[in-house]
């Protein structure tokens, strides 16, 4: 027996357990570089499906002939996303299973895939999300970020110089773990602009997460831009930065308003403090790790 059909009725004993009803979106996650990170129900889920709608064709016939498949491939990218989504909403109306893959990782993160989503939640038809490689997720688990208590997700900096800067200014001043992507061709400004604005912030930097040529590296901001520059392979692959949490020393004493360290306490009362603290800065103004630094302050003085 071939390895792709060893691998597909892996994937159909280890996916069994679940009902894969027709009429539904699929919205599966990829390797985001490593073959072997694919799930075994994603590979059931692709044999299973009527077409795969894709953010590029040929990425996609690549992955599906490794795994021995063909599929109809349907294109459904940035520049053509919404009249796609009418036409994968009639297929779904008429009973089939759809599939969608971004080229890599989990789709609709920094990819599209977001508007064909909500156009089949429109059409009152089931989206079902098969998990996978997260560039996020992996190098938040690689960061060692000790004062995070979550983490906000900002996709790409701005590219043109003053754009960038301001938004830098803005994520720096929330002072809570900010995961973001970088390509190649930019990382340099991009690092540099940070090592100016925060030089003793402590950043991650992962390139080619998952490939042959991984590497992560946390240093301070300052030191950013020599390592880059240390040696030529920095400069090449796509890049996923985590700006660790800023210390709570360094969170000003009057960056929680009144009102919201009421909040924090009455949300304490009934939270635990990761939960109450990430509840408190969605509904006020407060900076996330100034709230957290807030609620172990208590903590402390409660144990005193």
């Amino acid at each position: 027996m071939s390895l792709p059909s060893l691998l597909s009725q892996a994937a159909a004993q280890a996916a069994a357990g679940q009902q894969y009803p027709s009429g539904c979106l699929y919205v599966v996650a990829t390797p985001i570089g490593n073959m072997a990170d694919l799930s075994l129900r994603a590979v059931h889920v692709l044999g299973l499906v009527d077409a795969v709608g894709c953010e590029d064709t040929r990425v996609t016939a690549g992955l599906l002939t490794r795994l021995g498949l063909h599929k109809e491939l349907l294109a459904v990218h940035e520049h053509n996303e919404a009249r796609a989504a009418e036409q994968v909403v009639a297929r779904l109306q008429a009973g089939q299973r759809i599939a969608y893959v971004s080229d890599a990782g989990t789709p609709a993160v920094s990819d599209p895939g977001a508007r064909l989503v909500a156009a089949v939640q429109a059409a009152g038809l089931r989206v079902m999300p098969l998990p996978g490689a997260s560039a996020v997720a992996a190098a938040l688990s690689a960061a060692g970020d000790v004062h995070g208590s979550g983490y906000r997700f900002a996709g790409f900096a701005p590219p043109k110089p003053k754009a960038r800067e301001a938004w830098l200014q803005a994520e720096l001043a929330r002072g809570e773990t900010t995961v973001l992507f970088e390509a190649p061709h930019r990382i340099e400004a991009l690092l540099q602009a940070l090592a100016a604005a925060a030089p003793q912030r402590r950043l991650t930097v992962c390139r080619e997460l998952t490939k042959q040529f991984e590497q992560v590296v946390t240093l301070e901001g300052a030191a950013a831009p020599a390592w880059l520059a240390s040696d030529a392979q920095h400069l090449k692959g796509e890049f996923v930065l985590v700006l660790h949490a800023a210390p709570p020393a360094d969170v000003p004493a009057d960056a929680v308003s009144e009102r919201d360290a009421q909040v924090l306490r009455r949300l304490l009362e009934h939270l635990p403090v990761k939960a109450a603290v990430a509840l408190a800065a969605e509904l006020g103004s407060a900076p996330r790790n100034a709230l957290y630094a807030l609620a172990l302050s208590w903590r402390e003085d409660a144990e005193d």
